[in-house]
């Protein structure tokens, strides 16, 4: 008797399912040290132009990376210099960098899409950046937050101070303003008719 292997319906599919993983066409040991020298890029220089394709590669590389910064142990730089293999962007990480990220709970980079595409290849551009160095929109974001509270405080404020100020200023109207006393018309008297070249006290005289 003869056993025959039952082949699967599609032996060859070609199809990416469950792969997550953009290669970006390169091997895993190219594409391994392109992202870590664009990770050493990015920290000491707190931006770098790319692809989008490579930034949103990188973002995933360096930011479990800057996570393990926050915590400056000596287990964390070693797994850290494993990953860049370069002492000077280890020196900046646990710096300045980990001390501005100190307080913020991931999401430590921005990607900024460029209008430009790559001359050549159409590829579409990008910038990335670390969220925390880029002082213009870090200013822009405060100036905003303070004025959108200071206008709605002066609101609130402005407008029980005005009905304040109308209330009593009614009530001043009201107190200073004199008591006015109706006063009724006299009664009508009797008048007494004179003929002509009559005194009246020859008509008294006559009644």
């Amino acid at each position: 008797m003869v056993l025959v292997r039952k082949r699967s319906t599609y032996p060859n599919c070609p199809m990416r399912h469950g792969k997550k993983i953009n290669h970006l066409g390169r091997t895993a040991s190219h594409r391994n040290a392109m992202l870590s020298n664009m990770a050493t890029s990015l920290i000491l220089h707190k931006r770098v132009t790319t692809t989008v394709a490579k930034a949103k590669a990188l973002r995933q590389f360096v930011e479990p990376l800057l996570t393990k910064a926050k915590d400056d142990t000596t287990h964390s730089r070693r797994t850290v210099f494993a990953t860049l293999q370069n002492k000077e962007s280890l020196k900046e990480l646990f710096g300045s960098v980990a001390e501005k990220i100190a307080t913020r709970p991931g999401g430590y980079t921005r990607i900024l899409k460029l209008s430009a595409n790559r001359a050549g290849d159409n590829a579409d551009m990008c910038i990335i950046e670390l969220v925390d160095f880029n002082e213009t929109l870090l200013e822009a974001k405060n100036a905003a937050e303070t004025k959108t509270t200071t206008t709605r405080r002066s609101r609130r404020r402005g407008g029980k101070a005005e009905a304040g100020n109308e209330a009593g200023t009614t009530a001043t109207v009201a107190t200073d303003a004199p008591a006015t006393t109706t006063e009724s018309a006299p009664a009508d008297t009797a008048t007494d008719t004179l003929t002509n070249g009559e005194t009246r006290e020859e008509a008294e005289k006559a009644e």
